[in-house]
């Protein structure tokens, strides 16, 4: 099976070599990492019998920040590899360039060589970050792998069920695993997932200060009872729905998802006829915001404490099929929360902030009048908010149960 799983990656990358290569002379970013994901192991990454934590992007990170911060607490060495250049910048900020790298491409050799050079008493992965090179690899050399958030999403179950034939041979020797919620669970465990328990979600555990130099700054340049809607990591089509719901006298923050599409971004801001303001020019500028005004967030890390000065927060990847991103961010600041109705990626936590009437789901012609609603009705919203934030502290504490856990079975691997 390990060969025709490796034949069949290797000609679905010579298939896509053309357009990686084209991409690769075209954008940077692609080209950044690439010795390292083909398993040059980086010469920064010293010692070994360190505990291998991979978290794909800016939300596993974000997510597996305490976690790794406990565990260093207690005297683990750690090291953290992502996939994403974005989860690769907020890892080298959160944990230290020196002991961030690439996850390496699922061939042998390259899993081998990161394998040999670290020798890690374990592997952690967080959310459903399941290669089967990976795995098998290190149940040969004897290293157990533990999977912290775990979760399968409604769009990737049904080719998990497809297949859970070939996948309980290599989930079946998963050392733990900590679900996110009882759904996550049974489905982990119909795939022949070994040693599955309900370990909550280490999304609700993630802490943003509120205060920072950017908040400071719109707090102080803001028009005084200036109301602002935050749009948190939209996709495209979403910054024009945004456009034509919010209401003049507001101002309109959009963050897009995705760093390489600033630019067109601000330039469909701009054809609207509205000021634009690029958070990257307005550092320098530090000209006043008015009403009616788009602030567009050019910059990575930023987001989550910017939710904290919204009056109504709308979460993105929701108004269109894309499966949602994370409101808890927002909702940790007692901001009162939208979504379209695309979550799917985060289901469980939509359903318990929905089960106490914490969060907003709408379709694109409700969005406008649950903006104005919510602006006009601040009894309303602060209370949908004080909800939220109830709902985001009452359902902490996945962290330190994910840490009790994983020392135990490090302490039993000695």
């Amino acid at each position: 099976m390990s060969v025709v799983y490796s034949f069949a990656l290797l000609l679905a990358l010579v298939a896509a070599a053309p357009w990686w290569i084209w991409r690769m002379m075209a954008d940077g970013r692609y080209r950044e990492g690439l010795a390292e994901r083909l398993g040059q192991v980086p010469s920064r990454l010293q010692g070994k019998g360190v505990v291998w934590v991979h978290a794909v992007s800016v939300g596993e990170v974000m997510a597996a920040s305490r976690f790794v911060e406990e565990l260093r607490a207690r005297g683990v060495s750690i090291v953290v590899s992502t996939t994403t250049r974005t989860g690769q910048q907020l890892a080298r900020e959160r944990f230290g360039a020196a002991n961030v790298f690439y996850f390496p491409l699922d061939f042998a050799f390259a899993v081998r060589a990161y394998l040999r050079s670290l020798k890690p008493r374990m592997l952690v992965l967080v959310e459903s970050e399941f290669w089967p090179r990976m795995l098998a690899e290190c149940y040969r050399c004897g290293i157990p792998v533990a999977v912290i958030n775990a979760r399968v999403s409604d769009r990737s179950w049904p080719r998990y069920r497809a297949l859970r034939l070939l996948w309980k041979r290599l989930l079946g020797r998963l050392s733990l695993v900590l679900a996110q919620s009882s759904t996550d669970r049974e489905r982990l465990i119909e795939l022949g997932a070994g040693n599955v328990v309900l370990g909550g979600n280490l999304k609700f555990d993630v802490r943003v200060a509120g205060v920072s130099a950017l908040t400071a700054a719109i707090d102080a340049r803001r028009s005084p009872g200036m109301k602002i809607i935050v749009g948190g990591s939209t996709l495209e089509g979403e910054e024009q729905m945004l456009l034509d719901a919010a209401p003049p006298e507001a101002l309109l923050v959009i963050a897009p998802r995705h760093p390489e599409r600033f630019d067109a971004v601000a330039d469909l801001l701009t054809r609207s006829g509205r000021k634009v303001v690029r958070r990257s020019q307005w550092t320098a500028a530090r000209a006043p915001l008015l009403p009616g005004m788009v602030f567009l967030l050019d910059s990575i890390g930023e987001l989550a404490s910017l939710y904290s000065v919204a009056d109504v927060a709308f979460v993105g990847g929701s108004l269109v099929p894309a499966g949602g991103h994370n409101p808890l961010e927002p909702a940790q600041f007692g901001v009162p929360v939208l979504m379209g109705p695309h979550y799917e990626n985060f289901r469980s936590i939509v359903g318990t902030l929905r089960t106490h009437d914490a969060i907003g789901i709408v379709e694109r012609p409700q969005l406008q009048g649950a903006i104005v609603q919510l602006l006009s009705d601040s009894s309303a919203a602060t209370a949908m908010g004080a909800r939220a934030r109830s709902v985001f502290e009452r359902e902490a504490g996945a962290t330190a149960r994910a840490v009790d856990a994983v020392m135990q079975l490090l302490e039993s691997a000695r």
